[in-house]
């Protein structure tokens, strides 16, 4: 129905196009959704949700996972904008489903913005395994540009407790 576009009843305009979809399978799949069509707001009026902060095809991605055709490569491609548009939409498995991915391949590249991910979505084990990873594994030195960085630009409590973890990570020594 998604892919031939067979009685799409709604258009989602992204940043940089636009899909048809199916509102029942929107509605049925998030609360969020559900309540957009159920008052008289914009999107119900006009047949449209504009959804600006992810791209077409991230938007895409997002609309497979809702429809259960998505497929593994793309998931793993989209995940940071599946994870924000889990919990724009407040759709739960897609949360948990990030979230258990993204705690798979963490490495020097990835692990300060899935950080910040981490703390922005409370994404507890997450952060826990991030912090773990730069602390006791002492990967804070492989990447200490990166790092200071990161911290000019991170959320407080989130350099507290990674502080906290490296204060930690000394007494053992």
């Amino acid at each position: 129905m998604l892919t031939e576009g067979i009685h799409t009843d709604i258009t989602i305009n992204a940043s940089d196009g636009s899909i048809a979809a199916h509102r029942a399978v929107l509605a049925a799949r998030s609360l969020v959704f559900r309540s957009m069509f159920s008052h008289n707001l914009q999107e119900k009026e006009l047949s449209t949700i504009i959804i600006s902060d992810m791209s077409n095809e991230a938007c895409q991605a997002f609309l497979n996972y809702l429809y259960g055709i998505i497929k593994h490569e793309e998931f793993l491609m989209h995940r940071l904008a599946l994870l924000h548009a889990a919990d724009k939409y407040d759709i739960s498995d897609l949360r948990e489903a990030c979230h258990e991915s993204l705690l798979e391949d963490i490495d020097a590249k990835n692990v300060l913005e899935r950080l910040q991910s981490a703390s922005l979505y409370r994404l507890v084990k997450l952060k826990m395994t991030c912090i773990c990873y730069l602390v006791k594994f002492g990967k804070i030195l492989e990447i200490l540009d990166d790092f200071n960085t990161f911290l000019q630009s991170a959320d407080r409590d989130l350099i507290a407790e990674v502080f906290h973890e490296v204060l930690g990570a000394w007494k053992g020594f």
